[in-house]
């Protein structure tokens, strides 16, 4: 069977041709190389996970070492590659859906008016391998070290991407940002590495699963055991720091609607279906941490509540259609946070997969009508696209469906199952239930600003007659990736229907399938549980008003349907008068201290060597006489000091 480094190397080997001589191709030479060592990943990652699900239940774990990276006393990493039911999921969501948008990029980067010359084309494909690859590397992974190498490379690739444009003030800027931003959430992800190492000895995952399972004390460590305090506790909140820093939650979102300034296809890839789920996996592969942790997982529950709803408020107040995504992004990201939170892990690499279609059409879609209107984004100036881009209509009307939970698309099973599982840890502790309310406004809203949009650019009059009469459909490469991710819009749900009398086993095949890896640590809320009807009907009814109450307001309105003032996410005002100003100035105090003090000491000790120098040149002139009377003076010194002293008692 092919070994899985494979789907690691062969983006590798894409990115290593085009960055070597990507300039010398031809467009779309470049473009097919690295959507061909996708395809390649993914066919390897299809194999795999037959080899896989044709194992029993309980041993379907493949574990392969390519070699020991690193070995010192007790400590030891290998560079080994795990394929279980959860890193199988996201290798396939990667891989799969990184193959359609590398596809996509191929029509939708060929006429770049920003790259006049063609000298970006293939640098921009050749990071977007690279940042599948590094991906690839963090969910395969089966030791934390390793996967923080896959973490470490993805933020980086992702400045480059975002940054792709880099003659753009916003876009410089942007990748400056999601980079800085996400070192902080990397350094609080580093410091819980640390702390686990200590506690289990190993950042093996079994080896520290196995520490969890056998000895949960093990894990108040160092100072923290002699604080009384938590050392799992504090070890699962580093943890989610750095999810938080990664699946932009407050108050680390601030990046990911920034990032928008990057192609529409870098969107799409890094910030709706792989990167910013990151975060969400990485806690969810440490459920057996977060288990014996419950005021952590009320915690991320509470992020996710707030996260969810400030950033759906938000997108009401946008008209940029690739903003409303983001902040749109942000909000699901929330609700996967609530269900890591209530436990129920499942339902949230559920809505990760399910949110991987529908989101990534959504974005390619809005990339389809950024192309065909020249660059606009305003949706204020667009409408009646429907008549003129048949295809993009069609796939972003479905996805959109999904996106607002509209039943029985696959969106609605996902969010749904999330609602109902937080309203079922809300017997346990009653916040719980306030967090489940949050969760059904939030819907509520989703479903909202998603129809608004829907109708704003696609329904009603065109706004703007010239935009309107040059628009076109985006070519077939271009449109056959959409086709195939609203399919999965559509149909992804039906792989986790809820325990309704008489669905067929077939349709929990999702739970069933993550169940040996996260069931094991996760309790009531990852096994079957019988609907909440309530829940079931009022989602479903949620989800269809919203929709049809934001289709109603989008005809109609040009502009947003909050003000700008109602921005409540918009931290960026408040960071730059707090934590920027204050940078800023220690910067400018450091720098003082740096140019007046440190160097004001090593440039006097240079001057001060300088001038004893001068001094003791003066002394070395080549003449006999000068030495003679140098001689002397000496020896007259010699005998003074001996007239001085005392002979004798």
């Amino acid at each position: 069977m092919l070994p899985l480094y494979l789907i690691i190397l062969f983006p590798l080997l894409g990115f290593a041709i085009n960055g070597l001589f990507g300039a010398k191709l031809k467009k779309p030479l470049p473009g097919a190389i690295a959507a061909v060592a996708v395809l390649a990943s993914f066919v390897v990652a299809v194999l795999r996970f037959f080899e896989l699900s044709s194992q029993p239940e309980s041993s379907r774990t493949i574990v392969e070492t390519a070699y020991t990276w690193m070995s010192a006393g007790k400590f030891s990493v290998d560079v080994s590659f795990l394929l279980d039911p959860l890193s199988a999921v996201m290798i396939l969501v990667i891989t799969g859906i990184g193959f359609l948008i590398h596809l996509y990029s191929i029509g939708y980067m060929a006429h770049d008016h920003e790259d006049k010359e063609g000298t970006l084309y293939a640098r921009y494909f050749a990071w977007l391998n690279l940042f599948v690859a590094f991906m690839s590397v963090l969910v395969l992974a089966d030791n934390y070290l390793l996967m923080f190498v896959g973490w470490e490379g993805v933020g980086l690739c992702s400045y480059f991407l975002i940054g792709y444009w880099f003659k753009r003030q916003d876009a410089a800027e942007a990748s400056k940002k999601a980079f800085i931003v996400n070192r902080i959430g990397d350094f609080g992800f580093l410091l819980g590495m640390t702390l686990l190492f200590l506690a289990a000895g190993s950042l093996k995952y079994a080896d520290v699963f196995r520490v969890v399972s056998e000895n949960p004390s093990a894990f108040n460590v160092g100072v923290l055991a002699t604080m009384g305090v938590s050392g799992i506790v504090v070890i699962t909140l580093l943890l989610v720091v750095g999810a938080c820093g990664k699946s932009a939650q407050i108050p680390l979102y601030t990046w990911l609607p920034d990032a928008m300034a990057g192609p529409t296809p870098v969107s799409a890839l890094i910030h709706a279906a792989t990167m910013v789920t990151a975060g969400v996996y990485v806690v969810a592969r440490s459920s057996a941490l977060f288990e014996i942790a419950p005021e952590t997982k009320l915690i991320v529950c509470g992020i996710g509540a707030l996260t969810a709803l400030f950033a759906g408020l938000t997108a009401l107040a946008h008209t940029d259609i690739k903003k409303v995504l983001a902040y749109s992004t942000v909000s699901q990201l929330g609700f996967m946070f609530m269900a890591l939170g209530a436990g129920a892990y499942t339902a949230a690499i559920f809505h990760v997969f399910t949110h991987a279609f529908f989101k990534a059409c959504l974005f390619l879609g809005a990339g389809s009508v950024i192309h065909a209107l020249h660059g606009e984004q305003d949706m204020g100036k667009m409408g009646g696209l429907s008549r003129k881009m048949k295809a993009t209509n069609i796939t972003f009307l479905l996805s959109g469906l999904a996106l607002a939970g509209a039943a029985p698309l696959a969106g609605f099973f996902s969010k749904d199952e999330i609602i109902a599982l937080v309203f079922a840890a809300g017997a346990n502790d009653s916040i719980y239930t306030v967090f489940g309310v949050v969760g059904l406004l939030t819907a509520f809203i989703t479903a909202l600003y998603t129809g608004r949009q829907y109708a704003q650019v696609f329904l009603g009059e065109a706004r703007d007659e010239h935009l309107h009469e040059h628009a076109h459909e985006s070519p077939a490469v271009m449109t056959v990736p959409l086709w195939i991710l609203a399919i999965g819009a559509v149909f992804a749900g039906f792989l986790g229907v809820p325990h309704l009398p008489g669905v067929p086993e077939a349709l929990h095949a999702f739970p069933n399938w993550l169940a040996p890896v996260l069931s094991a640590h996760a309790g009531d809320h990852a096994t079957p549980h019988a609907p909440n009807m309530l829940l079931l009907l009022l989602g479903a009814a949620i989800g269809w008003l919203g929709w049809i109450a934001g289709v109603s307001l989008g005809k109609g309105a040009q502009g947003a349907l909050l003000p700008q003032s109602t921005n409540v996410l918009s931290l960026d005002a408040a960071y730059n008068a707090t934590v920027v100003r204050v940078g800023f100035a220690l910067a400018s105090t450091l720098k003082w201290i740096d140019d007046n003090i440190v160097d004001g000491i090593v440039n006097g000790v240079g001057v001060f060597v300088t001038q004893v120098g001068e001094a003791l040149r003066a002394m070395q002139t080549s003449y006999v006489r000068n030495y003679a009377m140098t001689m002397a003076l000496g020896a007259l010194v010699v005998i003074a000091w001996f007239l001085t002293q005392k002979v004798g008692p």
